[in-house]
């Protein structure tokens, strides 16, 4: 998710009421947010509304001032910004619980970065043979600026599928100036590592810089060139430099999604290199809807609250629903366009 703040509106010297445009799923829009000394939250859900700290898994530190965020949301009696829970997390390696709220252990994956070759001589042999065998079939992996070059080579990498990891691809079809917009975020803290076969963008790994530790925001491969193992070489790059920055840890994304168990994105971060950190979460009740939500652990969300078997039915139903259409509308195009 990505953010661009918009008009603020001062209400006093720690507690701004603004908008700020974010992008869900791939579409931008305007939501009201809340500056509470320096962090910004904004709240989400219908029936159970949460309150979060805006980009928190891409800031390069943790909340200031947790105790004056849930005075503040607790004064939002109504409107949109009225919360009944208020959820936020410590940063990695910092697993020691820091406060006296009610907190759950996010599963989040992590790789040791100090030493390149420590990192390396640990990981399975199959791939390091991927790293090296991109390299002996053509791919150049560089740090890139955010240039017109890269910026047309993400719109190609993006319109090479319609549908990844079961679901459509929310950046599919994306113009040049919207794929701009997308890759604006933290400029001033990340790096853009392109992976080249010749002149093409083949993969692309965008790494946000959080002081002691990286974050991998975006990695994408391009599925019609997955022979050339792009993602195994973009990911020795950013282990590289972190190394090269003195950084402790590699962050990306989540480890356990719920209930969900084995999935192939979790085995690929298992043969990088990642493994299992559970860093406190917590959740602080602002209403009694938000008490008894979290006694009926309705706050997990329908991944922490299913049971697996059901949870993987859901995922290859919807898996193979979105790929029979992807299907039909391939045979329909080609029968608009028979000539082709």
């Amino acid at each position: 998710m990505s953010v661009v703040v918009l008009e603020p509106k001062a209400t006093n010297s720690l507690i701004d009421k603004s908008f700020v445009e974010i992008s869900v799923l791939g579409k931008w829009t305007r939501v009201p947010a809340l500056d509470v000394g320096g962090n910004k939250l904004i709240v989400h859900g219908k029936r159970l509304r949460r309150a979060v700290v805006l980009e928190e898994e891409w800031l390069d530190c943790e909340v200031h001032d947790p105790e004056l965020c849930v005075r503040a949301l607790k004064d939002q009696t109504s409107g949109d910004l009225r919360a009944d829970i208020f959820t936020f997390t410590q940063k990695v390696p910092h697993s020691t619980p820091q406060y006296d709220y009610p907190y759950e252990l996010d599963s989040v994956a992590v790789a040791s970065t100090p030493s390149f070759k420590e990192w390396w001589e640990k990981l399975p042999q199959v791939t390091r043979k991927n790293v090296r065998r991109s390299q002996k079939r053509g791919v150049t992996v560089k740090v890139c600026r955010l240039d017109e070059e890269l910026i047309k080579g993400l719109v190609d990498l993006n319109n090479d599928s319609p549908v990844r990891q079961g679901r459509p691809y929310a950046h599919y079809g994306k113009s040049f100036d919207q794929v701009r917009k997308d890759q604006s975020s933290f400029l001033d803290r990340c790096d853009f590592i392109g992976a080249y076969f010749g002149d093409e963008l083949v993969g692309f790994l965008k790494l946000i810089y959080r002081g002691e530790i990286a974050s991998i925001l975006q990695l994408l491969p391009k599925a019609s060139q997955a022979d050339k193992r792009p993602a195994n070489a973009l990911m020795a790059k950013a282990v590289e430099l972190c190394e090269a920055r003195g950084l402790s840890h590699l962050t990306y994304g989540l480890y356990n999604y719920g209930n969900k168990g084995d999935n192939p994105l979790r085995e690929f971060k298992i043969r990088n290199g990642f493994s299992e950190m559970l860093i406190p979460r917590f959740y602080v009740p602002l209403t009694a809807k938000g008490r008894l939500c979290m006694k009926l652990k309705l706050h997990r969300g329908l991944l922490g609250i299913l049971p697996r078997g059901l949870i993987m039915l859901g995922v290859g139903a919807r898996s193979q629903w979105h790929n029979i259409e992807y299907s039909l509308s391939r045979r329909s195009l080609t029968a608009e366009r028979p000539g082709l």
